[in-house]
């Protein structure tokens, strides 16, 4: 049955060899290897899902329980990459790839869906998600540079990304920021056309880029526009097996 999603793949890039944290979508959490649950939590919305990884544990254990994976090469820099290389391989015939984090367990449905709604202004390129801060989250969330910010134009498109807190907040002490400007938190989840996924991966490293360590910004100084989807889900991204305690005890807390 034709859906309104029949447009989309998801694709989730999965690394076996992480620096922080190796072996990390095949750690267990509640049970199920944390790949699996981000699998099952995008089949929810999406039909056309993948998991691109160059690893043959990660590729067996995904068919195991009854996924679908694509092997890829081992040379890719970044998880955009693979997720082209995968979108190509997978011959889907979809028109919009989203690209998923494989650290992601908590991943929402409707966080998906929300990304899918950009795409219903034909002209986005690009589009990602934030979560606005609230007055609950304190000094330290909002300053932390492991938390990228984002300012939005009145078009809900992304001006700027920053591990740096946008805009500095004039005349306040900082800890009355958040009492006084709508700062967002990105999320990093993406999607984009075909073809700018193309062009994308075709493009060098900029120098904001550098700077911030943040892929995005290149994108931007190329001149290509963000869509923007607001969420207000919290979710738990696992970089560091401490993570992984605090994604344990947030799982054992929702059952």
């Amino acid at each position: 049955m034709s859906t309104k999603y029949d447009r989309f793949i998801g694709i989730i890039p999965a690394r076996y060899a992480s620096s922080r944290f190796p072996g990390k979508p095949l750690v267990e959490i509640g049970g199920k290897s944390m790949i699996q649950r981000v699998y099952e939590q995008v089949s929810k919305v999406l039909d056309c899902v993948y998991v691109a990884t160059d690893d043959d544990r990660i590729f067996r254990s995904v068919e195991a329980f009854g996924g679908k994976a694509i092997m890829t090469s081992d040379k890719h820099k970044s998880g955009t990459d693979r997720c082209f290389e995968a979108y190509q391989k997978s011959n889907s015939g979809k028109e919009i790839i989203i690209n998923i984090q494989g650290d992601e367990p908590f991943i929402q449905p409707s966080q998906i869906e929300t990304i899918c709604a950009c795409f219903d202004n034909k002209d986005t390129q690009i589009a990602t998600l934030v979560k606005p801060f609230t007055e609950a989250d304190d000094e330290q969330a909002l300053f932390n540079p492991n938390s990228p910010k984002v300012v939005v134009n009145k078009n809900m498109e992304a001006m700027y990304f920053s591990r740096s807190v946008i805009p500095y907040k004039r005349g306040e002490e900082t800890g009355n920021w958040l009492k006084c400007h709508n700062y967002y938190k990105h999320i990093g989840l993406y999607a984009y056309s075909g073809d700018v996924l193309k062009e994308i991966t075709q493009l060098p490293q900029s120098s904001l880029e550098l700077a911030e360590s943040l892929e995005q910004l290149r994108w931007l100084e190329n001149g290509l526009r963000i869509k923007v989807g607001i969420t207000n889900v919290e979710t738990i991204g696992i970089d560091t097996p401490d993570d992984l305690k605090r994604a344990e005890k947030f799982l054992a807390e929702r059952i």
